[in-house]
């Protein structure tokens, strides 16, 4: 298995003959996974981790400009060969998010295959949902699927603002304390929120019903245990908390280990890292790509 260093090491040999290293090493990688598993392979990679700051967030996130690039990496594939899709994404709008499910569904059915080399959170996992199973490493996490509405986690705007009619129907004295807080919210967002945690669990009841369980006995039990608990922001107490691959099956998803094969894991860490080196040594911020070569790159300034 090529690590991080390995990789790293070999952008630097094929940068005496390419123009762009790091793309050939990608696709060296994506196309030896494609050729391992006879299926088509598309990553689905966010700098986020690199690419850090408040400036960095509307490209960093999943967002409606995304499902071009999944439009140039489907076209003119075989999609009777199904999708293996990699994932590493800090998730991010909920509309873009329940789109691009369709839009995976709309191409390759149930036939799909998430794998999650490391972090795949709120509408990330939601798009890993969509998958008939999940691999993941012991170091892979998902994430709750709890909605941010703007800049804030909506379950905790709505647990805050029931904490303070909770605490001035107890005590009308402390409206002075709330006051500033309270006055904070603009007008329809408690209801903006609720909203959002509706539709979250929605799509991933759905994306749920019509992939990893669409036989399964008793499926609507499994889907709703399996929705609740992600999202339950009480219980994981905060949106970036890290969800384990144990937990992941403990709580009923089909979840696959990279460990069973070594020949496997060390194919898709090399996918992994091949992604990561780019992210970062260069400006890439977001990189959507398929076996064949084929890519969108957003990048932050000009290519490195």
């Amino acid at each position: 298995m090529s690590n991080w260093n390995t990789i790293h090491q070999e952008v630097g040999q094929v940068a005496r003959d390419a123009k762009n290293p790091h793309d050939t090493i990608r696709h060296r990688y994506l196309s030896n996974f494609h050729s391992r598993t006879g299926r088509n392979v598309v990553a689905y990679y966010s700098g986020w981790l690199q690419k850090t700051g408040p400036q960095f967030s509307n490209i960093i996130g999943i967002n409606d400009e995304d499902k071009n690039g999944f439009m140039a990496c489907f076209h003119s594939l075989d999609w009777s060969l199904g999708l293996d899709l990699f994932i590493h994404s800090p998730g991010g709008s909920v509309a873009a998010t329940d789109s691009i499910i369709h839009y995976i569904r709309s191409k390759f059915g149930d036939n799909i295959r998430v794998f999650v080399p490391q972090l795949s959170m709120s509408g990330g996992t939601m798009i890993a949902m969509c998958g008939r199973e999940i691999w993941m490493g012991t170091h892979s996490n998902l994430g709750p699927i709890d909605p941010q509405y703007g800049s804030q986690p909506a379950h905790l705007v709505l647990q805050e603002f029931d904490r303070a009619l909770k605490e001035i129907k107890a005590d009308p004295d402390k409206i002075h304390v709330w006051r500033p807080i309270l006055s904070q919210i603009p007008p329809t967002f408690i209801s903006s929120c609720e909203n959002a945690i509706s539709w979250s669990a929605d799509i991933a009841t759905e994306a749920l019903k019509s992939g990893m369980f669409a036989s399964a006995k008793s499926a609507d039990r499994k889907i709703k245990k399996i929705v609740d608990y992600f999202s339950d922001a009480k219980m994981h107490k905060n949106h970036s908390r890290h969800i384990h691959r144990g937990e992941c099956e403990k709580i009923g998803l089909k979840i696959k280990s990279f460990e069973t094969k070594q020949e496997m894991q060390d194919a898709i860490l090399n996918v992994h890292h091949a992604f990561m080196v780019t992210l970062m040594d260069t400006q890439a911020a977001k990189i959507i790509e398929n076996h064949t070569g084929i890519f969108q790159m957003k990048s932050i300034g000009a290519r490195a």
